[in-house]
């Protein structure tokens, strides 16, 4: 694609983004140096490649989902933030944050009143976790406790009932067997396949011991499953540019449908489309997320949802200048030991 091409398919996104209107080549000879010829025929090579679709015959031409991805991974260059815009992003922010979860959550509103989207917070720290300590308690005839710890800090316990007594040997064995092969293990690498292979370890207690490992693998699920949250999600239903219908059944079950979304998005900022990913029920969305750390470490991902007429040069800055205004902030309270936040998760049933 030569460089007028390039130039023609920015003009047109960032038309379409401010009006919502297909974009005629009239509106494109305000940003392109061409006649209005020259620049439909452009148009309609761009269409022919699959970057711009005309709705109607006698309109002008919107991006498609391949349009914009070209635009955000190529194009588009996002305009810096002032020195007031960062006072004003400053002074929205909970500086007098009780807990990282404070924080985020300030931000996440912040973000969601400046670009009129919706907003997710996702958790990371499960997702790097590793096994500190798994151990079965007895607590009374035939009922015991499985206590799990993660390097991250969070404690789960979940009690249970067995049909039969285990007596001091088998609850020895385990609790070494276990301190063995699973401490130090990353909570996302105990995989039913695994459990599996270590069933097949224990030998002759694998039948009075395999049902408890079944409750381990259930304890590790529920740890990898990140901790997600939206916000702001009237302003999808304000949106005109979705369907009702699926926003409903979006905010009926955003948990899942969002953790789904962005499980792998914690390396760096990164822009996704609903045509990217199968399940997703909001089409013509777009979901931008980009890490915040603590103490260079991954601690969690901040992002945006919204329709794929983003504007993504405003949007981006905002949502990156929040995630290292969040970095920066738990690095330097973490290292002067005003700030301790334990994820714990315990969890007791009976």
């Amino acid at each position: 694609m030569d460089d007028r091409k390039l130039k023609i398919l920015t003009a047109v996104v960032d038309e379409y983004i401010v009006t919502g209107e297909p974009v005629g080549s009239k509106a494109i000879m305000k940003h392109v140096k061409a006649s209005s010829a020259t620049i439909r025929n452009e148009m309609a090579e761009l269409e022919k490649q699959g970057y711009l679709e005309q709705p109607h015959t006698s309109a002008g031409r919107v991006p498609t989902y391949n349009g914009y991805r070209l635009y955000v991974d190529m194009l588009t260059e996002s305009d810096p933030l002032s020195a007031d815009e960062k006072k004003v992003l400053d002074q929205m922010l909970d500086t007098d944050y009780i807990s990282e979860d404070d924080l985020v959550e300030s931000a996440s509103l912040a973000l969601a009143q400046l670009t009129k989207c919706a907003t997710v917070i996702a958790d990371s720290t499960p997702k790097f976790s590793m096994i500190s300590k798994v151990e079965v308690i007895p607590t009374g005839k035939r009922m015991y406790v499985i206590l799990m710890v993660t390097s991250g800090g969070m404690i789960k316990n979940k009690a249970f009932r067995l049909e039969f007594d285990l007596d001091n040997e088998q609850l020895e064995f385990f609790n070494n067997f276990v301190k063995e092969n699973l401490d130090g293990l990353p909570v996302s690498a105990l995989s039913d396949e695994y459990v599996d292979k270590l069933v097949a370890a224990m030998g002759a207690y694998m039948i009075t011991l395999s049902p408890i490992f079944s409750e381990v693998i259930k304890m590790t699920k529920e740890i990898r499953a990140q901790d997600v949250k939206v916000k702001g999600h009237k302003n999808l239903l304000t949106c005109k540019d979705f369907n009702q219908n699926e926003i409903i059944s979006f905010l009926d079950d955003d948990t899942q449908q969002i953790s789904k979304f962005i499980d792998d998005t914690f390396s760096d900022l990164q822009v996704m489309f609903s045509d990217e990913k199968d399940g997703f029920v909001i089409h013509n969305s777009s979901v931008i997320t980009a890490p915040y750390k603590k103490n260079g470490k991954n601690a969690g991902s901040l992002g945006l949802i919204g329709p794929m007429r983003l504007d993504y040069k405003k949007f981006i800055p905002y949502l990156e200048y929040f995630t290292d205004r969040i970095s920066q902030m738990l690095t330097e309270h973490d290292e002067s030991g005003d700030t301790a936040v334990v994820d714990e998760d315990s969890e007791d049933k009976s």
